[in-house]
């Protein structure tokens, strides 16, 4: 039985990740992966998190590996299984076991999507043990030394149902992420969409009246994402209103009523 060899080049970052730091995110990610700590980075959906851990992985010159999870990821989607094929049967590793053999971050994104008896695999690599037990193959794994285990979640979506253990909590450091003050968010949305500074200003404007109405019919405001959605339509020629509703209303909410709200928000800041 064999198992799949994989080259760490196909997952390492060629080019430069556009990032901008809103505080000291990059320096505390630094001194985190000098002693290999596990890091959870919570924020809002479309706030950069993962942006940040592609530039992360670009500075560290570190390959990365990212798990987008959901609710029906198993233990084997992410440990590995037993394949069969022409030649008999043969050993292909998950995502988590390729990247703690070559020494990858292994990123898995809104990881309270997956199911907890899912996530617990995830334990011996993030204790001082850093090993990841195959039952099924009857071996077990030492971390590569650059090995980092990253998780990032939403925690506007926390409910009983779909929140990490205390027991897995306890088990990383964590950064804060929220959405950029507004002239950083205006660079943001230009430098990535094409628009220039005014027409970027003037979305930004939009997104921080709908954020003031999550939790009074909204579950979410306005992301970051979908103001670069919106400026890159805009910037393809589409006209404003459209662009606005095509990338930051229509996602957002099917509520005739909000839906009127943010078409209000959208005409007093567009003009």
């Amino acid at each position: 039985m064999k198992t799949m060899v994989v080259d760490p080049e196909q997952y390492t970052i060629k080019t430069e990740p556009y990032y901008e730091a809103i505080g000291q995110e990059i320096a505390y990610y630094e001194a985190a992966y000098q002693v290999r700590m596990p890091m959870m980075l919570k924020g809002p959906t479309g706030c950069g998190k993962s942006r940040f851990v592609e530039y992360m992985a670009w500075k560290l010159k570190r390959p990365l590996i990212t798990v987008a999870c959901n609710e029906d990821m198993t233990a084997s989607d992410l440990v590995g299984r037993y394949l069969l094929d022409k030649d008999g049967t043969k050993w292909q590793d998950g995502p988590l076991t390729t990247a703690a053999r070559i020494g990858a971050i292994c990123y898995l994104d809104e990881v309270v999507e997956a199911r907890q008896d899912t996530t617990v695999v995830i334990h011996p690599l993030t204790d001082h043990r850093r090993t990841l037990p195959l039952d099924k193959k009857g071996e077990l794994i030492e971390a590569h030394p650059d090995f980092q285990l990253v998780i990032s979640y939403n925690p506007g979506y926390q409910s009983l149902m779909k929140d990490l253990k205390q027991s897995t909590k306890q088990r990383f450091g964590g950064l804060d992420f929220n959405y950029p003050e507004s002239a950083l968010e205006s660079a943001i949305v230009s430098r990535e969409s094409g628009v220039d500074q005014e027409i970027a200003e003037k979305l930004v404007q939009i997104a921080h009246r709908a954020r003031n109405l999550k939790g009074h019919g909204l579950d979410e405001g306005i992301s970051t994402r979908l103001l670069v959605y919106a400026g890159q339509l805009i910037n393809k020629g589409i006209d404003p209103y459209a662009a606005c509703s095509i990338s930051m209303i229509t996602p957002l909410t099917d509520d005739p009523d909000m839906r009127d709200t943010l078409n209000a928000a959208v005409q007093t800041f567009l003009g």
